[in-house]
C-alpha cells in the first residue's frame, strides 16, 4: 500500500470509485470533478497543483491516491497554503476512502502518508477539519496526532465544524 499521484494508469479503479460512492457526497472536492474524460482529469489535477487556473476562492493543492497494487483505496487532497476562508472552514487536508474499504485502517494510513507529504512541502502545523457530528473523522484526526483547537460555524455551512491541528515538527 503506497501513495501515489493520480495516474491514467489507475483510470478504471477510479470510474469504480465514482461508482462505488454512487449518491455520496463527494470528499475530497476533487472527486467532484468531471471524470468522464480521464486523460483532462489528470491534465486538471496537474494544474491545480501548480496553480494553474484556480477557481475563485481555491489554493494549490495535491492530489493523492492510496493504492493496493492497481486498486484505488483511496484519496486524498492537501493544500500548500491556506487562504482566509479556507483557513476559517476547510483545511489543509480532506480525504476519503472507497465505501466498500471504510473501517480497515485504510483513512489512518492514508492520512499518515497525506500529513508526510505536508512536511516535505514546509508545512508545519496542519490544520484539518471535520463535521462535529463525524466521530470518525475526529478519531481519525486524533489518532494521528490532532488537538482540537476550535469549533465554529459559518453562514455556508450552518453545521459545526471542528477545526484541528497536528504538529509537524519533530
Amino acid at each position: 500500500m503506497h501513495l501515489v499521484k493520480p495516474s491514467i494508469q489507475y483510470q478504471n479503479s477510479y470510474h469504480q470509485y465514482i461508482q462505488e460512492l454512487g449518491d455520496e457526497e463527494r470528499y475530497p472536492f476533487p472527486l467532484d470533478f468531471p471524470y468522464e474524460d480521464f486523460p483532462n482529469l489528470i491534465k486538471r489535477l496537474d494544474e491545480i497543483e501548480l496553480g494553474i487556473n484556480l477557481p475563485d476562492g481555491y489554493v494549490a493543492s495535491s492530489t493523492y491516491w492510496l493504492i493496493n497494487e492497481d486498486e484505488i483505496l483511496g484519496v486524498s487532497n492537501l493544500r500548500h497554503t491556506l487562504n482566509e476562508k479556507i483557513e476559517f472552514m476547510g483545511g489543509h487536508v480532506g480525504l476519503g476512502i472507497r465505501p466498500s474499504l471504510r473501517n480497515h485502517g485504510f483513512g489512518r494510513r492514508l492520512m499518515e502518508l497525506t500529513l508526510a507529504e505536508a512536511r516535505k512541502k514546509g508545512i508545519t502545523c496542519a490544520h484539518i477539519h471535520c463535521e462535529k457530528e463525524n466521530i470518525a473523522s475526529a478519531r481519525l484526526i486524533q489518532a494521528v496526532g490532532g488537538f482540537l483547537h476550535s469549533e465554529v460555524t459559518g453562514e455556508a455551512h450552518p453545521s459545526v465544524v471542528q477545526r484541528y491541528r497536528v504538529n509537524l515538527i519533530f
